[in-house]
């Protein structure tokens, strides 16, 4: 590791406080720890703390850090929650999560990321993440329910089958439109009512499922 990527890191985490506007400590802590070069390709260590998105294979992106630190401080993640993260991608964001739940059930649709995601976390001694491969648009019911559900794909609308899996008073943030225009969403559920907001423009690749886009759909 370049001797300067900690202090990049650091710049970052500053760039987040003073210019994106994230105030909760925690994230940013949580993000501070976390070596995003890990998450990467090796030819895009220059730029792992760029505030933009990274292609990391199979037409899937890491998402740029303001974007996770958004929708992770309007998820208020506690220290005692449990998380389902859709869509691990690289394992960046669930690496981050694990910093700040005492849990996070990640679902990935393509084994191959799956896998990296996994070995990735694990060299970094993570222990609480656990990682399928299935269709996120259906959740994880079989360890539902969920304090968190973070979604790192835009859906054309918001899944049942995640409002399901939600307990009182849970949170669920997703991105919200077609592959041209999305919206940040954030739902909480009261009893069998969401009260529901929007929290400004996104862009992300399509999430992909029974109750997502078609398998094939490109973000192009």
């Amino acid at each position: 590791m370049s001797a300067g990527v900690p202090m990049r890191r650091r710049l970052l985490v500053e760039y987040l406080r003073a210019t994106v506007g994230v105030r909760d400590e925690r994230v940013l802590d949580a993000i501070a720890a976390v070596p995003r070069e890990v998450f990467v390709p090796p030819s895009l260590f220059p730029q792992a703390y760029e505030d933009y998105p990274l292609e990391i294979g199979d037409g899937q992106t890491i998402s740029q850090p303001s974007v996770v630190a958004r929708m992770l401080e309007l998820a208020a993640v506690g220290e005692r929650e449990r998380v389902l993260e859709i869509g691990a991608g690289s394992g960046y964001q669930a690496a981050v999560l694990a910093r700040l739940a005492r849990f996070v059930f990640s679902v990935e649709r393509l084994p191959r990321l799956a896998e990296g995601a996994r070995t990735r976390l694990a060299q970094l001694g993570f222990r609480n993440v656990s990682i399928q491969v299935m269709d996120g648009t259906l959740g994880w019911r079989a360890q539902a329910p969920f304090d968190v559900i973070i979604v790192a794909a835009a859906a054309p609308a918001i899944p049942q089958a995640l409002k399901e899996q939600l307990v009182e008073g849970g949170r669920l943030v997703i991105p919200v439109g077609d592959l041209r225009r999305q919206e940040l969403h954030l739902l909480v559920r009261r009893s069998e009512y969401f009260e529901q907001s929007v929290h400004g423009p996104v862009t992300f690749v399509p999430l992909v499922g029974k109750a997502g886009y078609p398998n094939g759909v490109s973000s192009s």
